[in-house]
């Protein structure tokens, strides 16, 4: 009689648990909006959700110990004219995040350490340059300062937040519009999902398509892609019969899956969550109660079942801590934060041990805060993969770090560094420009600048008011 062999697998014993109740987020009315994104972005210093809001678009940062129920006049992050659609904190800066809204503008903003006295309505830097709503956005894996956002306009535009200027547009690329949007792990490709049901690989900094495959899954339900660790890509989706499916694709062999797997009914749109370190990605649709997780492996079948982590209540969005955010010591392998209706709830993934040490099969070296490039570097066709750290002996995130925003005068005639994507102003003599937009433009920088300074001179008496509450 043949014995059947288990697949050899530190993480075939994976497992999942809610937080204590006293643990949890609560009160918090989180957003209603139809849109696919996971309305939840979390660092190792704060969570952030978008909300319910009155007559334009909001979002809430609360400090990560700050549990048990928010005060329903907590201060709110408040400047959009339109519902939020997704938020993005920067790899490299804990305090900066970036939000994206139906009113067609990105903002960045700077979250202070302590808690607000009232909401925060001025974003260090507002990106405009969609036609459209803009749905999508994510900052580049390796390089400082540089955003990149799609929007209905079925265009992608990377930013420069550090001037505001736009170094790429891709707007010849996508017919319709686009549903995901993923970087490789050092930020040289993209790949994309599109309501046309093509999966593409993209150079940005060429503008082209390297590799694409229609139809990677039949349905016309939306498609979702992320790169592996190998630089394969792992994309969810729906067969023609509306079932779900999840996929391993070869970039450099489109023709034929390296896996396929149907998985069950349901409409809710599958959100990959990839660990790189551990090669396990966790799937949570929208509107589903459970996570699945899978190992990706080089044997076949490639894509690994693992376990299913079950709950009672549906889930609305869902936040992936950073590895650096986790507890090594209990052998945290990931942390999700689940949305609720009215409440966010920690969901805790572990690999049982016996031993009290560090486990450094469990944790290589990770990806810490630190950029490897600068946005020029990256610009001009430099490559770097992610500057890494040790979590040894855990992780401390760094102080408070202010991200300083140079605008580049707009009458300066030198070109910029690196390729340009098209004509800009200084391309015009001088005598040109001094036109009545120019000068608009002018006094619009001029206003930014004052309201810069007022900022700073909040944050200021926002630190003398916590300095003279400490000495009494």
């Amino acid at each position: 009689m043949s014995r059947r062999v288990v697949r050899q697998s530190k993480f075939r014993h994976v497992f999942g648990q809610a937080a204590k109740a006293d643990q949890a987020y609560e009160d918090i009315r989180v957003s209603k909006v139809t849109w696919d994104s996971s309305f939840c972005a979390v660092n190792p210093k704060f969570l952030a959700i978008i909300v319910e809001a009155g007559g334009g678009g909001a979002f809430i940062v609360l400090p990560l110990a700050k549990t048990g129920r928010v005060d329903k006049n907590y201060p709110l992050v408040t400047g959009h004219t339109a519902p939020v659609l997704d938020i993005d904190w920067c790899p490299h800066n804990d305090n900066v995040i970036a939000s994206a809204s139906d009113d067609t503008t990105i903002m960045v903003w700077q979250i202070p350490d302590y808690t607000p006295m009232r909401n925060i309505t001025e974003p260090i830097i507002t990106l405009e340059g969609h036609s459209k709503r803009v749905g999508i956005l994510s900052w580049h894996p390796t390089a400082r300062n540089v955003l990149l956002s799609a929007g209905g306009d079925n265009v992608i535009i990377i930013w420069n937040v550090g001037t505001g200027e736009v170094l790429l547009s891709l707007d010849d690329i996508h017919p319709d519009v686009i549903h995901s949007v993923c970087w490789n792990s050092n930020g040289s490709l993209l790949a994309t999902t599109c309501k046309d049901k093509t999966l593409r690989i993209i150079d940005p900094r060429k503008g082209q398509v390297v590799a694409e495959r229609f139809a990677a899954h039949e349905g016309m339900r939306p498609m979702r892609a992320v790169f592996t660790r190998q630089g394969q890509i792992f994309t969810t989706g729906f067969t023609r019969m509306s079932q779900r499916e999840l996929g391993l694709w070869d970039p450099n062999n489109f023709e034929e899956p390296v896996a396929l797997q149907e998985m069950d009914t349901s409409n809710g749109v599958l959100l990959p969550f990839y660990d790189p370190d551990s090669s396990i990605v966790y799937l949570c649709g929208k509107g589903d109660s459970s996570i699945r997780y899978f190992e990706i492996t080089e044997e076949p079948p490639f894509v690994h079942y693992l376990n299913t982590f079950s709950s009672k209540e549906p889930q609305r969005g869902m936040g992936f801590m950073p590895k650096r955010g986790l507890d090594v010591s209990k052998c945290e392998i990931a942390r999700f934060y689940k949305l609720h209706e009215r409440k966010c709830e920690p969901i805790i993934m572990t690999v049982p041990r016996k031993s009290d040490l560090f486990q450094d099969d469990l944790y290589p070296d990770t990806p810490g805060p630190e950029p490897a490039l600068e946005a020029d570097e990256w610009l001009s066709g430099q490559d770097a993969e992610p500057v890494l750290i040790s979590l040894r002996d855990g992780y401390v995130p760094p102080k408070h770090r202010e991200l300083r925003v140079t605008k580049r005068n707009i009458l300066d005639v030198r070109p910029p560094p690196g390729p340009r994507r098209s004509q800009s102003a200084s391309d015009t003599p001088l005598s040109q420009q001094h036109t009545l937009g120019t000068l608009l433009e002018e006094i619009k920088a001029l206003r930014e600048q004052v309201q810069a300074q007022e900022r700073r001179i909040t944050a200021l008496e926002n630190m003398l008011c916590e300095l003279v509450d400490g000495t009494d």
